[in-house]
């Protein structure tokens, strides 16, 4: 997820500098948003995973 994350904000920044400035806007809300879930997902099974670690002990 975060690859796409990465290749939707080089879109952005490509788009940009041609000034193409409505796709660039858009490209960078697709990016922000799937690095955001991408974070929340990170959260989530550390949590996950801490909560895991001190049932087994």
């Amino acid at each position: 997820m975060l690859k796409w994350a990465l290749v939707f904000f080089i879109i952005s920044l490509a788009a940009g500098v041609l000034g193409f400035t409505g796709i660039a806007a858009g490209a960078a809300a697709v990016a922000k948003t799937l690095f955001y879930i991408a974070l929340a997902l990170f959260l989530i099974f550390l949590v996950l995973g801490l909560i895991a670690i001190r049932a087994a002990r």
